[in-house]
């Protein structure tokens, strides 16, 4: 490749000597090194007056140092006049923060936006970021990869009877991606909701009780309704028609799954709670209500902004039972949710076998290891868009695909002024 240099930076340099090799190029020589006051140097060690160059640059455990590596790298390409310089984000930083999460917050990935394009920066290539809308946020061009098709090609090489699994999201969220790669291997696909903002302690007791009431006795009062009003009958009918359809509930209490029998260690008194069964539940004071019943951020995906609940709900809407559960994000940074999951579908609703798949595997703090010693997981598949310790890659249970060849694709055919959707049709078609 002519007139093209790529730079590697320290955040991931493995993953950029694996973009070079594919290319059949050499990383083009800099020296990055901090001052002893924690400053960042970068030093362009080659001519990139009229070229194209491309700085490759990932999310990492160092982020902030890593980010002000990129900016600076950015910005000496661009004092050095080079033609066109291109971004390569693998794993986009601050992509959760892509919103307004809490009142008086600030949209921290539109701010790194910024951040890149005044740098110098003409042109952003990630993969998998987590929310589309993110491309909105730069006034450059955007080129969002798609880590779907490797995983999908995992599936279809590995999972046996992959025909019969099912793709299932753990939150409402993410959706969109979950049905994106059914659509592609023409399965089916599920869909968990977990009801985080019920903290409320009469509420919860209220709802316990409530569940704890024996199933004849529930349907006598069904039958007692269906009585009394015709228009209470064609209600109860349809809710009856969707609990056997699947839609499975249980309790989730510190992160794991328990039976409708357990009592937590701090009981609720019930002298102080009076239960109705044909009474509305009511919404506890401390949430924001909205119509149509839902709360405030009800679509939310991100675990770390939700407030604590000692107790959770977790419903699948689908049927998985007898069948491998696929259970797909974009990232995986804290174990918990993808555990509640996984307990879920093989304790309550029947599931044979459960893969937990994505792009991004961080693996904050011991997510790995939790992942690893749950016994309802059975293999964890990342790609390598995010550097991974030698010590995580000893895990038995983890799966990582090499994502390389695909950036390199891309970086070839931006080069060389080719379309990049026509590279995206035939990932798509290679599911």
């Amino acid at each position: 490749m002519r007139k093209c240099k790529v730079f590697v930076g320290n955040s991931h340099s493995e993953l950029g000597e694996l973009i070079c090799s594919k290319l059949g190029i050499e990383p083009a020589p800099c020296t990055l090194k901090k001052f002893s006051n924690g400053e960042t140097s970068v030093q362009i060690g080659v001519s990139v007056r009229d070229e194209d160059v491309y700085v490759i640059q990932s999310g990492s455990e160092d982020i902030n140092d890593h980010i002000m590596e990129l900016l600076i790298m950015v910005s000496a390409c661009r004092g050095g006049s080079a033609k066109k310089i291109t971004a390569v984000i693998p794993q986009f930083p601050y992509s959760k923060q892509s919103k307004m999460k809490k009142h008086r917050g600030a949209i921290t990935a539109r701010m790194l936006a910024n951040l890149l394009v005044m740098a110098g920066a003409d042109h952003i290539i990630s993969m998998d970021l987590h929310a589309s809308q993110m491309q909105g946020f730069f006034t450059k061009p955007v080129d969002n990869l798609y880590g779907a098709a490797s995983l999908g090609k995992w599936i279809k090489e590995h999972v046996e009877d992959y025909t019969n699994a099912v793709v299932v999201s753990k939150n409402p969220g993410g959706t969109k991606r979950v049905t994106g790669l059914a659509d592609s291997l023409k399965i089916n696909f599920a869909m968990i909701h977990t009801d985080r903002r019920r903290g409320d302690n009469d509420f919860l007791a209220t709802k316990m009780k409530k569940q704890q009431v024996p199933s004849h006795s529930r349907r006598q009062s069904v039958v007692g309704r269906r009585r009394s009003s015709a228009k209470k009958e064609d209600a109860d009918e349809e809710e009856e028609l969707i609990y056997s359809n699947g839609l499975q509930t249980a309790r989730v209490v510190q992160g794991h799954v328990v039976g409708d029998d357990y009592i937590a260690e701090e009981a609720v008194d019930e002298s102080a709670i009076s239960v109705d069964s044909d009474q509305e539940e009511s919404i506890p004071n401390d949430q924001t209500s909205y119509a149509l019943g839902g709360t405030y951020d009800a679509a939310d995906s991100d675990e770390e902004y939700e407030p604590e609940a000692p107790e959770k709900l977790i419903t699948l809407v689908g049927n998985v039972k007898g069948r491998s559960v696929i259970i797909l994000d974009d990232m995986i940074d804290r174990p918990s949710s993808f555990i509640a999951a996984a307990e879920h579908c093989r304790l309550n609703c029947g599931a044979t076998k459960v893969y937990i798949a994505a792009t991004h595997g961080l693996f904050i703090d011991n997510c790995l290891e939790e992942l690893e010693a749950c016994p309802y997981i059975d293999q964890v598949i990342v790609t390598n868009t995010y550097p991974i310790t030698e010590k995580k890659k000893q895990c038995k249970k983890l799966v990582t695909i090499d994502v390389s060849s695909i950036f390199a694709e891309c970086i070839r055919r931006d080069h060389y002024g080719e379309s990049i959707s026509v590279l995206f049709d035939k990932i798509a078609s290679g599911i």
